[in-house]
């Protein structure tokens, strides 16, 4: 499925909350590998709001605002697209992975910068033809993206955090929609992926009440995939993404692909059933008989992965 814009509504913004901030990773293996970057291809300058270290075939895209708790205003909005789109692109990339940086994942569209504009906020009302208020969250990618989520992640974080495939959250994290209390909309597909992701009756729990939900209850319901240590999300997620991108991609994104496709656009059982076949078909003889060739010489039996 290539790159393109999904479904949502379009007209003002999402939100912003407060928080504490939470220690930086123990323990960690992250080196600086070369930045990578959609707009220069060089290191970033100090105080980019969104930075990005390309490690192999996966990405960390990173949301730079930690004295906000990576709030995002309309740079910050315009540079988290670009990244992605520059990561959807680039064939020697297999998945990204997003986070924030300072202990929260994202608290939202920046309410203050929102509050003191001067002039009428423009955004593209049409959700074909640009972005969302937050950047990316139209977007449907065609690789796989993994949320590390720590601290905050609500309101638009929670919404950012909904565009990703798989979200690995820490034990102290935070999610809601806390843009409930100010009267600010989810335009950036709140209303469309969460009820997709935990079923209406859980959506709507959050979606009228705004409450806080912690990392269990989000396991629970659905929200989260995978609960670690305070201090340990990156980590673990970019692990994640180094075992998905080892993966055959091929066969990898079309059956992604397909699940999407059943989810969101399929009117019937059998379109689905059909799209599933057409597309994983065309993998056969690319990936599934030199996999077959190579499970007869003795690879991956009792179910070994690596």
């Amino acid at each position: 499925m290539a790159l393109k814009y999904g479904r949502a509504l379009g007209k003002i913004v999402a939100a912003n909350c407060q928080g504490r901030i939470l220690t930086q990773p123990r323990g960690t293996t992250l080196k600086t590998i070369r930045t990578y970057s959609a707009s220069t291809g060089d290191e970033e300058p100090t105080g980019q709001t969104v930075v990005s270290e390309r490690r192999g075939a996966v990405v960390t895209v990173a949301i730079n605002r930690p004295e906000v708790r990576n709030a995002v205003n309309q740079e910050t909005a315009r540079r988290l697209l670009e990244e992605l789109q520059a990561f959807d692109s680039d064939p020697d990339l297999n998945v990204a992975v997003l986070h924030g940086k300072g202990g929260n994942f994202c608290a939202g569209y920046d309410l203050k910068m929102l509050a003191n504009q001067k002039a009428p906020l423009k955004l593209e009302q049409d959700v074909t033809k640009g972005p969302g208020p937050m950047g990316p969250s139209r977007l449907q990618l065609s690789k796989p993206l993994i949320a590390a989520v720590s601290g905050f992640a609500v309101a638009g974080g929670l919404e950012l955090a909904l565009l990703a495939d798989l979200r690995v959250v820490e034990e102290s994290a935070v999610m809601g929609v806390f843009c409930r209390r100010f009267g600010v909309p989810l335009i950036d597909g709140g209303t469309v992926r969460l009820p997709r992701l935990i079923g209406l009756s859980r959506a709507l729990d959050l979606i009228l009440t705004g409450r806080p939900i912690g990392a269990q209850e989000a396991l629970a319901y659905g929200l989260a995939n995978r609960i670690v240590p305070d201090g340990q999300a990156l980590q673990t997620a970019i692990q994640l993404a180094e075992q998905i991108s080892a993966f055959p991609q091929q066969c990898l994104r079309t059956d992604r692909s397909s699940a999407m496709f059943s989810c969101y656009d399929a009117q019937s059982f059998t379109q689905a059933m059909q799209y599933e076949f057409d597309h994983g078909v065309q993998v056969i003889q690319a990936e599934s008989i030199p996999g077959a060739i190579r499970f007869t010489s003795g690879a991956g039996r009792g179910g070994e992965f690596s």
